[in-house]
C-alpha cells in the first residue's frame, strides 16, 4: 500500500466482494421467503379444495335424500302439479287417520 493507486484498488476489490457478498445473502433470503411463500399457498389452495370437495360431497348427500323424501309422495300427486290438491289430500288422510286412532284408543279404554 505504497501508493494511493494500488491503495485505492484494494479499496475497491474489497468493496466489491463485500457488496458481492451482500448481494448473495439478500438475493438467497428471498428466494427463501418466495418457495415459503408458494408452500403456504399450495397448502392454503389444497384445504379449499378438500373443504368445497367436502361442502359439496355434505349437499349431493343432502339433496339425495331430499329426492328420497319426496319420493315418498305418490307419483300422481308430483305430476299433477296441483299443490293445493295434493295438500288437501294429506289433510283429509290425516283427518282419518286421526278418527281411526281415536276409535283405537275408545275401544281400548272400555
Amino acid at each position: 500500500m505504497s501508493t494511493p493507486l494500488v491503495h485505492a484498488f484494494f479499496v475497491g476489490r474489497a468493496i466489491a466482494e463485500i457488496a458481492y457478498e451482500r448481494l448473495e445473502a439478500g438475493l438467497t433470503d428471498a428466494l427463501s421467503e418466495l418457495g415459503k411463500f408458494d408452500a403456504e399457498q399450495r397448502e392454503n389452495l389444497r384445504q379449499l379444495v378438500d373443504e368445497v370437495m367436502a361442502r359439496a360431497e355434505r349437499e349431493a348427500t343432502i339433496a339425495t335424500q331430499a329426492q328420497t323424501t319426496t319420493a315418498i309422495v305418490p307419483l300422481d300427486l308430483q305430476t299433477s302439479g296441483d299443490l293445493q290438491a295434493t295438500i288437501d289430500d294429506l289433510r283429509a288422510e290425516i283427518a282419518e287417520l286421526r278418527s281411526e286412532l281415536q276409535r283405537y284408543r275408545t275401544r281400548s279404554t272400555q
